[in-house]
């Protein structure tokens, strides 16, 4: 029997990169997030960013010292001066210009298949939230997410306590705390999003934002 089409090709391909733009070169986040991008760009993965400093600085390099391709999608700021900006160190193979943060946001998530979100502030917040949600509405269909670091714990455990987050919510997201985990977390989710049933599916006819 023939394999159905979406199991011929990998479902994940692109990944991006969230977390903090200010994070030094020789910190620990920054090498985490180096060596993360380094080992899955040498999987065959291509690593997306906002163009920034700091995490996505690291991710590029990380790409680029294996080999790999590397996107950025960007935003120019003029009258947003609490935001990083382009970082002119941070070269990717492509550059996708938006006009807004909002915008450059949703083209991040648009353009990736999963996320991997690094420690950061209400930017790296308002990136998880907006994934975690698309995620909920768009269940079979979804794009997870990797939560990168021991301290991922009690903070889902503080919004798992005092919020209202379903089985589902919980579902589409892994948390792991060393590098060598995150390359079978995605791989696992590769293979459970392999498994869904689309025979009854009521997102497979629409053009959803998370297809």
């Amino acid at each position: 029997m023939p394999l159905k089409p979406h199991t011929l090709r990998p479902l994940i391909k692109n990944i991006a990169f969230f977390g903090d733009s200010d994070v030094p070169e020789n910190g620990r986040i920054y090498k985490d997030a180096f060596e993360t991008a380094k080992i899955l760009a040498a999987n065959g993965f291509t690593i997306v960013n906002g163009g920034g400093p700091g995490v996505m600085d690291a991710s590029t390099k990380g790409a680029k010292e294996a080999g790999g391709e590397t996107i950025s999608i960007t935003f120019y700021p003029e009258d947003a001066p609490g935001f990083e900006g382009r970082y002119l160190g941070n070269v990717t193979d492509k550059e996708i210009k938006t006009t807004n943060y909002i915008t450059r946001m949703f083209k991040l998530l648009e353009h990736s298949d999963l996320f991997i979100i690094f420690k950061g502030g209400t930017g790296t917040i308002s990136e998880l939230g907006t994934a975690w949600v698309l995620a909920k509405l768009y269940y079979g269909h979804h794009k997870p997410f990797v939560l990168f670091g021991e301290f991922w714990y009690p903070v889902i455990s503080a919004i798992k306590e005092n919020l209202n987050i379903d089985k589902k919510e919980l579902d589409v997201f892994a948390i792991v705390d060393r590098i060598e985990k995150v390359l079978p977390a995605i791989e696992h989710f590769e293979w459970r999003l392999k498994q869904v049933d689309h025979k009854h599916c009521k997102v497979c006819g629409e053009k959803a934002f998370m297809t």
